[in-house]
């Protein structure tokens, strides 16, 4: 997505983004797309929110972000610190000094701050669901079972920050507030 100049088109910042991350080929590194396309189902008919997916990874990722409000992450992750099919929820002010493997997590937070030192519309809030694998590595076409029976759960959970995060759900929350 470029403008006549090679940069970005400018845009307003509206609306949210859940963006899965992945590789369809890589065993359990297409969760995210996965659980991107579940959700994409569930936040049908709502024009506030915006689903993609994507094997992009790094400085790729800003022809994507660019423009919303808010963002989701939705990825692949290893940590250690739990079984596979945990689901990870955690700002982009957390990616900073955590343990984990991913290739797609490969420089969002940095992908981030570029685009607010550019000027860029850039996500205000974003918040990264990551749900820890057993093999992102390996070329196959199924994920392992415990990644594969949290889908819906991790699913759910990305709709429900979705519609949390939109703009219209805040404005409706702010009108009902005494």
């Amino acid at each position: 997505m470029s403008g006549a100049n090679g940069a970005a088109p400018m845009r307003d910042v509206s609306g949210v983004l859940v963006l899965g991350l992945g590789n369809d080929v890589l065993t359990d590194d297409a969760v995210g797309l996965r659980v991107a396309r579940a959700a994409a189902a569930l936040l049908a008919g709502r024009p506030d929110a915006v689903v993609r997916e994507t094997a992009e990874m790094g400085l790729a990722l800003l022809d994507e972000i660019v423009g919303f409000e808010s963002l989701i992450v939705v990825d692949a992750i290893q940590t250690g610190q739990g079984p596979a099919g945990t689901i990870h929820e955690f700002g982009a002010g957390e990616l900073e000094g955590r343990r984990m493997s991913a290739p797609h997590f490969l420089g969002v937070g940095e992908t981030l701050y570029l685009g607010q030192r550019l000027g860029l519309p850039m996500p205000r809030m974003v918040r990264i669901v990551a749900i820890e694998v057993e093999d992102p590595f390996t070329l196959g076409a199924t994920m392992t079972p415990d990644v594969e029976a949290v889908v819906g759960a991790a699913a759910d959970r990305v709709a429900r920050l979705a519609v949390e995060l939109c703009p219209a759900a805040g404005a409706a929350a702010a009108a009902l507030a005494p």
